[in-house]
């Protein structure tokens, strides 16, 4: 501090230093813009070479160095990458549009049947975007047996309930034509299309809504089903615009999504459901919620902010998990009576058996956790 600085009365010296916070914070903005407008000069440059959006190794590396940079300068290494995260997650909404398609028939459609759909709407978005002809059917559109013949990809994104008779119901097609679906189960729409195609056949499963503005780190989930060299290209497209791609067994994938969607979804949906009969004051538990239970309010509102008829599909699809979600009731109303009882010992005794159970991912989750009970937490004075 200057001996002019010494001299300025508190509140001038608090002025000053407050317009200084500003004018960096001014420079931090353009570096934005700067750092934005480099990276959408990157995404044309990726489509040119037909590089996929994200790259994880790049990425990886690039907040490996920087993190390394700020320990340098004294700064908090999360700190920085929380920053970098953010930006970086902004800047591939620059890139997405840029992706570059991967088939080598572009004169040949991509039909999606329900394409009306959210769903089917999001992904008619990025086929054009890549430079394909997409031909949409919906439930009052004919598929005509000349469109069959010419489709490169015919690809099912109809509700879960109406899947098996949409896929019964198709025209032939084209022998090298790759027949796909992006339903939530996947062994019966996949039996049910290498029953009614002989050609290459594979069952996708995204695992995001239609909100997501691009597909940079989303997950799409594989299960194969027959002549996989003839729809890797489609695999390779997704790839392209930045999604995770996971293989896995039909049966292992509905197995998993039993507990990931209907044992979670049901859950959601009954806690909402005792709220509102209970007729709960939400503006009073948002206002004194932690932050970790902010977030379980944000996911039960979450729920309740979307389609109903989808989650009854969902759930519905799921029956063969119920009879699980039956012996949780019956371990929640054995807790409920071990509590009552005041049997701590007993209490505290499952606790240790289920930390058991969890091993090394109990603290796993707990860390990852953090950056979002921060994040909850940050939302809460945003209104």
């Amino acid at each position: 501090m200057s001996s002019s600085d010494k001299d300025q009365h508190p509140a001038e010296q608090l002025k000053n230093l407050r317009d200084a916070i500003d004018r960096v914070d001014s420079q931090l903005v353009e570096l934005i813009a700067e750092r934005a407008r480099i990276t959408a000069q990157v995404g044309r440059v990726k489509r040119s070479l037909q590089q996929p959006l994200y790259v994880p190794e790049r990425e990886q590396q690039l907040i490996a160095a920087r993190r390394d940079y700020a320990r340098q300068q004294g700064v908090a290494e999360d700190l920085v990458e929380d920053v970098l995260r953010r930006i970086i997650r902004e800047s591939y909404k620059t890139q997405s549009a840029q992706a570059t398609a991967t088939s080598q028939q572009l004169q040949r459609p991509v039909v999606i049947v329900g394409g009306k759909g959210q769903l089917g709407q999001l992904l008619t978005k990025f086929f054009v975007n890549s430079g394909y002809q997409v031909e949409t059917i919906d439930k009052d559109d004919a598929f005509s047996e000349s469109l069959a013949k010419r489709a490169q990809l015919v690809l099912m994104a109809v509700p879960v309930n109406v899947t098996l008779r949409a896929v019964e119901e198709l025209p032939e097609l084209a022998a090298d034509c790759v027949l796909a679906d992006v339903t939530s189960i996947k062994a019966e729409p996949l039996a049910a299309m290498l029953a009614k195609h002989q050609g290459p056949v594979v069952g996708l499963h995204p695992m995001f809504g239609p909100s997501v503005h691009n597909l940079a780190k989303q997950l799409i989930v594989v299960t194969h089903g027959r002549h996989p060299r003839n729809y890797q290209w489609v695999i390779e497209q997704f790839v392209n615009w930045g999604a995770h791609i996971e293989t896995i067994s039909a049966e292992q994938h509905d197995t998993a999504m039993g507990w990931i969607q209907a044992m979670r979804h049901l859950s959601t949906y009954t806690y909402g459901l005792h709220m509102a009969e209970e007729n709960a004051d939400i503006e009073s538990l948002v206002q004194l919620s932690s932050p970790i239970y902010r977030m379980e309010l944000m996911m039960v509102g979450r729920l309740f902010a979307q389609n109903a008829e989808l989650y009854a599909d969902i759930i519905c699809a799921n029956q063969q998990q119920f009879t699980t979600i039956k012996r949780y009731l019956e371990r929640f109303s054995a807790a409920i009576q071990l509590l009552e009882n005041g049997d701590k010992e007993r209490f505290i005794e499952q606790f240790n058996e289920v930390k058991a159970y969890f091993g090394s991912y109990a603290t796993q989750f707990l860390e990852e956790s953090e950056s979002l009970v921060q994040l909850a937490d940050d939302q809460r004075f945003r209104r």
